[in-house]
């Protein structure tokens, strides 16, 4: 059987009405003075987004929650430990290939502008100061052309040399033996030379963060995340010292060109995905004194020389690899050098970073250097940073035109 229902009238109390409530608000007197600072603030927690939950609000407090732990690292290896903990699929750059027009979209990952030609010379020293020696042209000359005859004409060889490693086998031993000589020549009038040490063939890593893409397959879907680069650089020979360069130009120079802007994946140059440890590393650790970098040599392989390149119609490519070798290698040597004192990309640097490079088939070389104004490249980070990384370049000439 049905229950009965049953309906009650409640009547109304003797409170006042919704509309006489709201009427009686809005004439109230304001109430001022002592009134104010006497009536009771409320002790509520902070409203939060959970951190387990599934949305932008909480996704916003786990990156700012990480953000703060690596605020909060007592020592650089601490904080390169958090920023490199976590392995996802990443980019992979490499600055010696034979990509088309690599280095605009080199520029465009390391948020660089290139300007030819060599950067403006420093001021003047001071009357009071000691001057250095004169520069013995003649002596380098000399030097370099030791090294030079030695490699192909004292040296002789008794087998031949093997197809596409004959850089290897005569280009390399020329190049250790021409740093280390003219190292030695110019320490007297560079004295930070003469404490500095020489690596041959010591690994250079960088990972970083730029730009964001929408996931496209797996459990992750539709979501935003941001776009990781690692560079695996092994120069031939650099050159580290315990003080930093001076800077070429102010840390706010602002510079008159943009940085190519690339409306496509990375995929098309093309870069592929891997995912394996993320490395921050400048050929030696935290605790090395001589943590600054002065000058990198690089020997470009054989499947990039020039007579190759010339063979498959691609003259104007010549002058790229070039360009991409020095961009990608000096951005991520500096890059390191700046996260080995402390910096990364919520914590933008200070002060310029600088670092030079020689790049280098055997026969044709061309001079480079960078200058690392800004670590600020994710996509937050960058939204209101005029800084731009620069890297000024030479044209290409001969080892024997040069020294003749």
């Amino acid at each position: 059987m049905a229950a009965a229902r049953c309906w009650r009238l409640v009547l109304r109390g003797p409170g006042l009405s919704l509309h006489t409530a709201a009427g009686a608000a809005v004439t109230a007197p304001e109430v001022t003075g002592p009134d104010v600072a006497a009536a009771p603030v409320a002790r509520y927690p902070p409203l939060v987004a959970s951190l387990t939950a599934d949305s932008k609000a909480a996704r916003q407090r786990r990156v700012e929650r990480w953000q703060a732990t690596v605020h909060a690292a007592k020592s650089v290896d601490e904080k390169l430990r958090i920023l490199t903990k976590m392995q996802f699929m990443k980019y992979v750059v490499y600055p010696q290939t034979f990509a088309l027009n690599a280095d605009r979209w080199y520029q465009s990952f390391t948020k660089t502008v290139f300007l030819s030609g060599l950067p403006p010379p420093p001021p003047p020293a001071k009357p009071d100061t000691e001057p250095a020696p004169a520069l013995d042209v003649g002596a380098l000359r000399a030097a370099a052309c030791d090294c030079l005859l030695q490699e192909h004409f004292f040296l002789r060889r008794k087998k031949r040399v093997p197809l596409y490693l004959e850089r290897e086998a005569i280009a390399s031993p020329f190049l250790d033996q021409l740093v280390a000589s003219l190292t030695g020549l110019l320490s007297a009038r560079n004295p930070a030379l003469a404490a500095a040490a020489l690596d041959c063939k010591r690994p250079v890593h960088f990972y970083w963060l730029r730009g964001e893409e929408i996931i496209p397959r797996g459990h992750r879907k539709g979501r935003v995340d941001a776009l990781r680069y690692q560079i695996n650089d092994k120069p031939h020979n650099q050159i580290r010292i315990s003080k930093q360069l001076p800077e070429f130009v102010p840390l706010d120079y602002s510079v008159p060109v943009e940085v190519p802007v690339m409306n496509c994946k990375p995929d098309k140059l093309p870069l592929f995905k891997r995912q394996y440890e993320n490395t921050i590393f400048i050929g030696t650790k935290t605790a090395d004194p001589h943590c600054y970098g002065h000058t990198q040599f690089h020997l470009l392989p054989d499947k990039l020389k020039r007579e190759r390149l010339l063979k498959q119609n691609c003259a104007n490519q010549i002058e790229v690899v070039f360009r991409a070798n020095a961009i990608a290698s000096l951005f991520a040597w500096t890059g390191a050098q700046a996260m080995y004192q402390g910096f990364w990309s919520e914590a933008d640097v200070t002060r310029p970073f600088v670092s030079q490079g020689v790049i280098t088939d055997g026969k044709y070389f061309s001079f480079f250097c960078y200058q690392l104004n800004t670590l600020a490249l994710t996509a937050q980070a960058d939204q209101n940073n005029p800084r731009k990384n620069i890297c000024w370049g030479t044209q290409i000439h001969t080892w024997e035109g040069t020294l003749e």
